[in-house]
C-alpha cells in the first residue's frame, strides 16, 4: 500500500496553522501496523520520523534494521503488552502508550532498573475514560493514585495520558475529560485522536495523534 504523502502534508499544515500559539506542537504518530516495510520506507524518505506498531513481533521484524539504519526514528508501542514481553519491547520501542496496570508498571521498573540502556523510555498511562468494564486502562477514579505510584515509587518517566473513546459515543467529551485529568495530574502530553476524529482531538489539546488508515488506506 502506498503512503499518502499529500494527506500527511495536509494534516501537517493543519497542525501548523492551529498550533502557532501553543506551547507544544502536536505530533503525528504514523501507525504502520499491518503495512509493509516498503510503505514505511516511502514515509521515511518523505521525512516521517515517528511510527507506531501494536505488536512486538511485527515491530521487531519491520523496525530492527530500519532503526539501525535511521538513528533518528521514534517507535511507539500502541498495543497491549504482556509482562513477559516487556524486556524485548524495551529493546525496540521508545514510547509506550498503554501503561495500564500495576503488574506491567512493576515489570517495566524491574527491566529498566536492570539495564542503563532503557533509561530514556517514556510512558503514557492508558485511561479508561468511559469506564467501560471490557476495556483496558486505568479508571478515572484510581488514576491519581496510579500516576503517583508510577512516578514517585517506580520512577518511570510518565509524560502523559492516552485514551480511546467508546466507539458509540461523541469522542469530544472524552477528549476534554482526558485533558482535564492531565492537568490535574501535572502531565503535559495527550495521546488521543485517530484517523476519524483527530481534528476533534487536536481542538481538545492532543499532543500526539495516532494516524494509520488516513495515511495508508484500509488494511
Amino acid at each position: 500500500m502506498p503512503f499518502y504523502k499529500e494527506k500527511y502534508s495536509e494534516i501537517s499544515n493543519y497542525i501548523r496553522d492551529i498550533s502557532s500559539n501553543l506551547d507544544i506542537t502536536p505530533k503525528i504518530v504514523v501507525v504502520s501496523k499491518s503495512h509493509p516495510v516498503s510503505s514505511i520506507i516511502e514515509a521515511i524518505d518523505f521525512g516521517v520520523k515517528i511510527f507506531a506498531e501494536n505488536k512486538l513481533q511485527e515491530a521487531l521484524l519491520k523496525f530492527t534494521d530500519l532503526k539501525r539504519n535511521h538513528k533518528d526514528l521514534e517507535l511507539h508501542m500502541t498495543g497491549s503488552i504482556q509482562t513477559n514481553k516487556v524486556k524485548k519491547s524495551l529493546e525496540i520501542f521508545d514510547y509506550f502508550h498503554t501503561l495500564d496496570r500495576d503488574k506491567l508498571a512493576n515489570e517495566f521498573y524491574k527491566q529498566i532498573l536492570s539495564s542503563n540502556k532503557f533509561n530514556n523510555k517514556k510512558f503514557f498511562i492508558q485511561v479508561n475514560a468511559g469506564n467501560e468494564y471490557q476495556k483496558s486502562g486505568i479508571s478515572t477514579n484510581t488514576l491519581k493514585e496510579f500516576v503517583k505510584y508510577c512516578v514517585n515509587d517506580l520512577r518511570l518517566e510518565v509524560i502523559g495520558l492516552m485514551s480511546i473513546p467508546p466507539i458509540d459515543e461523541d469522542p469530544k467529551k472524552h477528549f476534554i475529560l482526558l485533558s482535564q485529568l492531565a492537568i490535574e495530574n501535572k502531565l503535559k502530553y495527550l495521546s488521543m485522536g485517530m484517523s476519524s476524529d483527530y481534528k476533534v482531538a487536536l481542538r481538545c489539546g492532543a499532543t500526539h495523534i495516532r494516524l494509520g488508515t488516513i495515511l495508508f488506506g484500509k488494511r
